[in-house]
């Protein structure tokens, strides 16, 4: 297991304030990943009352990515963090990022849903895409539990999840045209479908952006535009050892 040290310094004041910006954003994950749970519900069982409250927690969530930015900048004008440290707080500010805007889609879910007749919010039309953001919130999780545990093997692991989701989702497109041609009575509820596919698409692409920055931590290396051979290429390395 490739894993990052933290917690390591003679001050163990500076100790405490990467414990707390690290705890902080793993708070907020879980509220976030509350939130994708709560979106599937709403599709699973039609609730409108839950789509209406998305919003407020997307409000919660947004404070506190301000909250992490103001203790980031804190430690940084106050520390002048060297290499690996200065690593730490900017993976964590930049997946507290990577977590608001997951938020965002899981309110705009809400919001989609809610924008339909009552008479098209039925469940059973929302069974695919049910199926997608499953997988969404599964990746968002382990993503999450990488980044805890500062793990790149695990990381490396959800990056290839996020393809399969892509693939799925590219499947749904198709289908939901087909939908469309065969029934033109379906298209404004299957158009929002579509949309929170998307959401669901993106929610994925916002947990590999996480697991990215995990590998970062870890090798000093930036892989968010490289292919996946070539990170694992970059993982027979030592960590930390990659410039």
């Amino acid at each position: 297991m490739n894993q990052f040290p933290i917690g390591e310094h003679i001050s163990q004041e500076f100790n405490s304030e990467l414990g707390g910006l690290r705890r902080q954003l793993l708070t907020m994950g879980g509220l976030v990943e509350q939130q994708i749970i709560d979106a599937l519900r709403v599709l699973r069982e039609g609730d409108s009352a839950l789509a209406e409250k998305l919003d407020q927690a997307d409000q919660e969530i947004n404070q506190l990515e301000i909250a992490l930015d103001e203790a980031g900048s804190h430690i940084l004008v106050r520390r002048q963090p060297a290499a690996s440290d200065l690593r730490l707080i900017f993976a964590i500010l930049k997946a507290s990022s990577d977590l608001e805007r997951v938020g965002d889609e899981a309110s705009k879910i809400g919001r989609l849903f809610l924008s339909l007749p009552i008479q098209e919010r039925d469940p059973a039309g929302f069974h695919e895409v049910v199926r997608l953001g499953e997988a969404a919130q599964n990746i968002i999780h382990g993503a999450l539990d990488a980044f805890a545990r500062v793990d790149a093997n695990a990381a490396l692991t959800i990056l290839r999840e996020d393809f399969r989701i892509d693939r799925d989702y590219e499947s749904f497109i198709r289908q939901s045209i087909t939908y469309m041609m065969e029934d033109p009575r379906t298209i404004r509820r299957v158009f929002n479908s579509l949309w929170i596919g998307r959401s669901m698409e993106r929610i994925g692409d916002h947990a590999k952006n996480i697991c990215e920055y995990v590998i970062y931590l870890v090798y000093g290396k930036d892989v968010r535009h490289a292919r996946t051979d070539e990170i694992e290429k970059l993982m027979h390395t030592r960590p930390g050892t990659s410039k």
